[in-house]
């Protein structure tokens, strides 16, 4: 048993409190599900990272323990998977999980901050988004453009057929709201390798344009990619 146990009772009778015994607003996978990332502790996203705990320590003692024995700032900086596992006596392949984590941000943050994504045209977004061409399941994503055409904002909007059951105007703009952006572009991807638009993209495209001036922001191109080429549904005035 751990000292971040939390115990129940006394003598014969105690029980130690587990992550399946909590109320399912303070589980960290449901709590992240109702509240989002930036309303947990830096235990319970790490309860998330770690899924599970081992047969000695539950997960939210393992989280809790790390955090604490190991601080919040040195963890993040911790490369060496090995002296993770040795120095918080955690199983190697946990120690590999948080290290990857924290290596994923480290990169995702210094690409951000090292070199703004500047895109205004068609042929700037494919060169961004084309790994979508050989994505096997179609794929909704949005970029967000400031006023100077920067990127402000990245999001996978949807998986699966672009219909408008499941292309709602609120779900693209939505990111734009929060993010202020002026300008959106949206791409999807036919893993059928036919770049051609359907009546469904270019229904959907005429909605996004149309919702779009309402919100008083543009939809400055909606991209079809398909294996290592790309059509742009502007461009063909496939919205008016």
């Amino acid at each position: 048993m751990a000292d971040t146990d939390i115990v129940i009772g006394e003598g014969e009778t105690r029980y130690v409190l587990r992550v399946r015994d909590l109320p399912d607003a303070d589980k960290p996978r449901e709590k992240m599900l109702l509240l989002g990332p930036g309303n947990m502790t830096h235990a319970e996203l790490v309860a998330i990272l770690l899924g599970v705990g081992t047969r000695k320590e539950e997960v939210m003692a393992m989280a809790n323990r790390i955090v604490r024995e190991y601080g919040e700032r040195a963890i993040v900086n911790e490369k060496n998977p090995q002296r993770l596992s040795e120095t918080l006596d955690i199983p190697l392949s946990k120690a590999c999980q948080i290290v990857a984590s924290f290596e994923l941000g480290r990169r995702a943050y210094q690409n951000r901050a090292g070199k703004p994504l500047y895109v205004r045209t068609a042929s700037q977004a494919y060169e961004h988004l084309k790994s979508m061409g050989s994505l096997q399941k179609e794929q909704l994503r949005g970029l967000y453009l400031n006023s100077r055409y920067q990127v402000v904002h990245e999001e996978l909007i949807s998986v699966g057929s672009l219909t408008a059951n499941i292309v709602h105007p609120r779900e693209v703009f939505q990111p734009a709201l929060e993010y202020g952006a002026v300008a959106v572009i949206v791409a999807h991807n036919h893993p059928s390798g036919i770049v051609e638009p359907t009546g469904d993209d270019i229904l959907a495209t005429k909605q996004l344009v149309a919702a779009g001036k309402v919100l008083g922001i543009d939809l400055l191109d909606h991209l079809i990619i398909a294996n290592e080429t790309f059509i742009s549904l502007i461009e063909r005035n496939t919205h008016e």
